[in-house]
């Protein structure tokens, strides 16, 4: 039988009309559409159904988005009986996938994804930074060019997403010493990413006071299955290491790649992308070709994972 693994995907999945054709089909989707509205305060399905772009863009909602989407799928695959014998989220995924692991409540997750969302937006405004994608350069060559860019300004790695691949993030004068140094040393493609904010990088740290706090409330149990951590690409299941990893990733660089050959090497045969879009399932590809991946965030993609397990 094979062993699944959960992907959940961060910001840059999100995508106008993401959960309507759930919410059409499903009692669940509708109900808790309507409970993350209420938690919300804002009419969050709207934003999720009908948009604009530009709101849903917007780090305070997007998160929010991904995480009751992503929630909501994991939810329908577990009333046909499929669990995750394992699973990892990408930055906010990893709230999701420690959901979908049984590790909270959806009410207490999105509570605190909504202070999270909230204070990232607002960190964004107050210490304005960018982040940029760096392909063709080793990992430790993109470590010692931020390293010598951060003498005008603050960078450093904020994902390793696969082999060759890595976004930096921090002020606009350091990740464009980071670009330019990254092209001078022969990247196949540097470009700057359109984001509100330097993500993974200290300019965060205004979000972690409101965070922490409400991460130190979380009730957090220990998951039905290992989640293997954005900072460690480890597995967790005590309930005191997710509540340090949650706050560790806040400013910390996500280790995707890591964490994916992490769970290939635990054994997992057969990857789910749980939420909107494929752009986990295209990364899984780049890190190991030899692995089975597949989206399971619509009606039509829930089939197909109904059918093929």
């Amino acid at each position: 039988m094979a062993k699944i693994a959960f992907l959940c995907p961060g910001q840059a999945s999100q995508v106008v009309g993401m959960g309507k054709d759930l919410v059409k089909s499903f009692d669940i989707a509708k109900d808790r559409f309507q409970q993350a509205d209420e938690i919300m305060g804002a009419e969050l399905s709207r934003i999720c159904f009908e948009g604009p772009e530009e709101t849903l863009k917007q780090t305070q909602y997007t998160q929010p988005a991904l995480y009751v989407h992503s929630a909501v799928a994991a939810e329908l695959l577990a009333s046909r009986g499929i669990h995750p014998a394992m699973a990892a989220g990408h930055s906010l995924g990893e709230y999701s996938a420690l959901f979908a692991a049984g590790a909270f409540s959806f009410e207490e997750g999105l509570k605190v994804v909504k202070i999270r969302g909230e204070g990232m937006q607002r960190s964004g405004e107050e210490n304005p930074g960018t982040m940029a994608a760096i392909i063709g350069l080793e990992e430790a060559h993109v470590r010692d060019i931020c390293a010598n860019a951060s003498t005008v300004g603050v960078v450093q790695p904020a994902n390793f997403n696969s082999p060759g691949q890595v976004v930096i993030s921090g002020s606009f004068s350091g990740v464009e010493r980071g670009m330019e140094l990254a092209k001078e040393a022969g990247a196949k493609m540097v470009k700057q990413l359109v984001v509100s904010g330097a993500f993974h990088s200290p300019l965060m740290k205004p979000a972690g006071e409101s965070l922490f706090a409400a991460l130190e409330d979380m009730k957090i149990s220990t998951p039905r299955c290992p989640v293997f951590a954005n900072v460690s690409a480890t597995a967790l299941t005590d309930p005191e290491d997710i509540r340090q990893a949650l706050k560790d990733q806040l400013l910390s660089p996500v280790l995707w790649m890591h964490s994916v050959q992490a769970m290939i090497a635990a054994g997992a045969d057969q990857f789910m992308e749980i939420g909107p879009g494929q752009v986990l399932t295209g990364l899984l590809k780049r890190i190991d070709r030899n692995v089975s991946g597949m989206a399971a965030g619509t009606v039509e993609s829930l089939d197909k994972a109904f059918e093929s397990i």
